[in-house]
């Protein structure tokens, strides 16, 4: 019964997460973590090309709707997809080190398999906490908006709330929006900690990978 409400209230998550599963446990060769990573990057890749889909030319009056259906269960849905993203991050760090030895192509290879997971869980911390903002903007009790755009906007659409997100997952703050509510602000905070983990991780990797390339 969880499972169909969360088909029903979380669609494009629920099939992107079956077709990783199904990835992960098709994928000819590897160890357990060259699976779990496949059918990771599968499944991510997958709810990135249909969220964009979705906000492409959502209008707001979407937005509230969309927001209306995926308001329950929205923050057990968060905080899985943020615990999921944090560890793919622990996955990569072992794939790093079961990477020495390794030269040429197959490095390459390798390297370019660590910036796509990498990048896509980034991705994906940003565009869920996108969508989490819609829902506490358009389901809010309040007769204030707990957003409050720099040009008064009340309506906003999908890239509204993407350019609110992923300020905070690349600068670590909300730039000139506005934010008024303790629940928001919380929402806010823990995003805020978990794009400085991903931060430093990116510059961990980043200088992993450029050591191991001079060296």
């Amino acid at each position: 019964m969880a499972f169909h409400r969360l088909t029903r209230t979380h669609p494009r998550l629920s099939f992107a997460a079956a077709v990783g599963l199904v990835g992960a446990w098709l994928i000819p060769a590897g160890d357990t973590v060259q699976h779990i990573l496949a059918g990771w990057n599968l499944g991510v890749w997958l709810y990135l090309l249909l969220v964009l889909y979705l906000t492409w030319d959502a209008s707001p009056e979407k937005v509230r709707k969309v927001a209306r259906v995926e308001d329950e269960n929205a923050g057990l849905v968060l905080l899985t997809v943020c615990i999921a993203a944090i560890a793919s991050l622990a996955a990569v760090t072992l794939q790093l080190v079961s990477s020495r030895g390794l030269e040429g192509t197959a490095l390459a290879l390798h390297y370019l398999y660590t910036g796509l997971t990498v990048a896509g869980s980034w991705l994906l911390i940003g565009c869920i906490f996108s969508l989490h903002y819609a829902r506490l903007f358009y389901t809010g009790q309040n007769h204030e908006p707990p957003l409050r755009f720099a040009d008064g906007e009340r309506n906003p659409d999908y890239w509204d709330f993407h350019y609110f997100s992923f300020t905070i997952s690349v600068a670590v703050q909300t730039s000139d929006v506005g934010v008024a509510g303790r629940q928001l602000r919380r929402v806010v905070l823990a995003h805020s900690l978990v794009g400085f983990v991903f931060n430093t991780a990116i510059l961990g990797f980043t200088i992993n990978i450029a050591a191991g390339l001079l060296g």
